[in-house]
């Protein structure tokens, strides 16, 4: 699946082996499946924390199954994708068992992230009232659809439902059609995103308090936000946003053009940049000051016939030659790419953002990294995603001081499942 690839991408460069980690010391125990939460602890555990995930034996996080499923690790790209970092822990949370090592985990956590549907945990007896008891210092992380409390507590909710709920699937696509979703799980990312960010702040709280708390977020709310400011420009002037495709509502000319060979985008923000478009690119002076095109309303105004002047300019020239003439003149411009030539660009490259990562059975797997630098706690160098219960035993031996025996006994009472745990080196 991935031969003939490696070439493609180079090989990841270790961090500095003494830097300290950013989050160096910090334990989370992760309830969390499919993406908002997931993708948040992987970014605490990027940044350093340990991370432990909690799953259900066998079967694992669902999103492990999300194509493509690679036939000999039995996991998708989106969970690699996801998932960097942890190591995993095999529990049947319905058994007693299961439930009194998960409680054993907590007592010794910094952080623990759920988002589990609501009522769940507190059925389990996990909820933030109950852990907070033996360990006060916790902070208590939950993901939901629609809040925790209220009347919409008991909604489950998936990316695409809040793109559409939110408004942001409104805004996009053509106006002649319907709304368009965005393919990328952007409100699971940005949830994610808050999370971390969230758990983060809390944890700063409790350096200087030395009490932890319950943080929630909700994906419908981040969903909002992510509408940016179209909500306040409708509540300031009534009117819904209109989806205009590739162009701009706020700015002219921004969208995309066809040079000889390629198709580009443009975004002249200002009016600056609209003049250095004009003046300096394609040499037209007389419309970098014509008073027809002196601001962005006028502008906006006449886009169809600014565009018609642009699309015949564009059309004479391959995009190399555009790009090398806007580039000197500063004006934001970029090719309109697929994902595929985007992670092999020379952006990607000189960023090295796509790396190889050494994977244990199939000898490497692509690793995307985070777009964060620190430059005095660099982050963790990637490890590939856990399998199912990879590290149970290494986990409960090295936190919870289990011996071989007692693993065995735990395993005899179903706290790993109704089929054994293989047996595997313990600590001692």
């Amino acid at each position: 699946m991935l031969q003939n690839l490696e070439a493609d991408f180079p090989a990841h460069s270790p961090r500095p082996a003494q830097a300290p980690h950013a989050l160096e010391g910090i334990r989370v125990i992760d309830f969390s499946h499919f993406i908002a939460g997931p993708f948040a602890t992987m970014i605490l555990a990027d940044m350093g924390a340990e991370v432990i995930k909690i799953e259900a034996p066998q079967r694992g996080d669902d999103f492990r199954q999300y194509p493509p499923v690679h036939p000999d690790i039995g996991q998708g790209a989106p969970f690699l994708w996801s998932n960097r970092n942890k190591r995993s822990v095999a529990l049947d949370l319905k058994s007693a068992e299961g439930l009194r090592i998960a409680r054993e985990l907590i007592a010794t956590a910094d952080v623990v992230v759920e988002n589990f549907s609501t009522g769940v945990m507190e059925r389990l007896g996990l909820d933030y009232a109950s852990c907070r008891h033996g360990n006060p210092a916790l902070v208590y992380c939950s993901v939901s659809a629609y809040g925790r409390e209220g009347a919409f507590a008991d909604r489950l909710g998936f990316d695409p439902i809040v793109q559409a709920e939110s408004g942001f699937m409104s805004m996009n696509g053509y106006p002649d059609r319907e709304g368009v979703r965005a393919l990328s799980p952007v409100m699971d990312i940005g949830t994610a995103m808050m999370a971390a960010n969230a758990i983060l702040g809390a944890l700063l709280a409790r350096a200087r308090t030395g009490q932890g708390q319950a943080v929630e977020v909700a994906l419908f709310d981040s969903a909002v936000l992510m509408t940016g400011y179209a909500t306040l420009q409708h509540v300031f002037s009534g009117e819904e946003p209109r989806r205009h495709g590739n162009t701009s509502p706020d700015t002219c000319p921004s969208g995309a053009f066809r040079a000889r060979d390629r198709s580009f985008y443009i975004n002249c923000g200002s009016n600056k940049i609209f003049q250095r478009l004009m003046a300096q690119v394609l040499e037209r002076p007389d419309l970098a000051e014509h008073p027809d095109y002196a601001s962005g309303a006028a502008r906006s105004a006449r886009r169809e016939e600014l565009f018609a002047i642009l699309d015949e300019a564009f059309a004479k020239e391959p995009w190399t030659h555009w790009q090398a003439r806007m580039r000197v003149a500063g004006v934001p411009c970029g090719l309109v790419r697929t994902v595929g030539e985007a992670v092999r660009s020379p952006e990607a490259r000189e960023r090295k953002l796509l790396t190889r990562i050494p994977h244990d059975r199939l000898g490497w797997v692509p690793n995307l990294a985070l777009p964060i630098r620190y430059s005095a706690t660099p982050l963790a160098d990637p490890v590939p995603a856990p399998t199912v219960g990879q590290h149970t035993r290494e986990v409960l031996g090295a936190v919870l001081g289990y011996g071989a025996d007692r693993l065995d006994a735990c395993a005899a009472a179903g706290a790993f499942g109704p089929a054994p745990l293989a047996r595997e080196a313990a600590p001692s």
